[in-house]
């Protein structure tokens, strides 16, 4: 089963990422473990990542790209994946496509976790109103603030992606505002066709 969680920060796509990993025995590919992993290892991609971050830059849509093209041939993978955190882009989603078909493989279903950008805002005020409280660290991004400027660029870069696999016919819409459980059936239950399918062809 391949997989896409698409959703703005705050979404809840991590938490879900890892039911479906418990539940389906795939693997979740977060591209940032998969920059850090790939340079770790020192990777050719990896060490090519390593210079252009060294620089302060952004790294490439070609360099992500590799990065991923070598992550999903790993073993653990050969059973599905979900990623979270890519595509980002357009660009990116038609250079995934072009990477899956080179392998023969396709994507099963993007799911968009809908939610309201106002009660999002309320949680991570709650959020860091509780850390606060506890007198737990708060992370320097973990605020109303970063939030808007993160969800400015989620709606001007990656939205457009609800259209593009929207199009195609793959795209599922789940309500992320609900309890984690409640989303979690959810997306089981639009992935239904999906499983079917798996069975029939394996």
């Amino acid at each position: 089963m391949r997989l896409i969680l698409l959703g703005p920060p705050g979404a809840g796509k991590g938490t879900q990422a890892q039911l479906l990993v418990q539940k389906h025995g795939i693997v979740q590919l977060s591209t940032g473990d998969m920059l850090r992993a790939a340079i770790a290892a020192g990777t050719p991609v990896g060490q090519k990542a390593k210079d252009i971050m060294a620089r302060g830059d952004l790294v490439s849509d070609d360099v992500v790209v590799a990065i991923v093209a070598d992550r999903i041939d790993q073993p653990d993978a050969q059973n599905g994946f979900v990623l979270d955190g890519f595509p980002r882009t357009v660009p990116q989603a038609e250079a995934l496509d072009r990477l899956l078909a080179d392998k023969g493989l396709k994507l099963d279903a993007v799911i968009q976790l809908a939610v309201d950008e106002g009660i999002l805002l309320k949680r991570i005020e709650n959020r860091v109103a509780e850390l606060k409280r506890k007198g737990e660290p708060v992370r320097p991004d973990d605020n109303p603030e970063s939030l808007k400027i993160r969800l400015e660029a989620y709606r001007r870069q990656t939205a457009p992606l609800i259209d593009y696999y929207g199009k195609r016919g793959i795209l599922r819409t789940v309500d992320g505002m609900a309890p984690v459980q409640e989303v979690s059936a959810e997306i089981e239950r639009v992935l239904g066709p999906v499983h079917e399918k798996g069975v029939a062809r394996g």
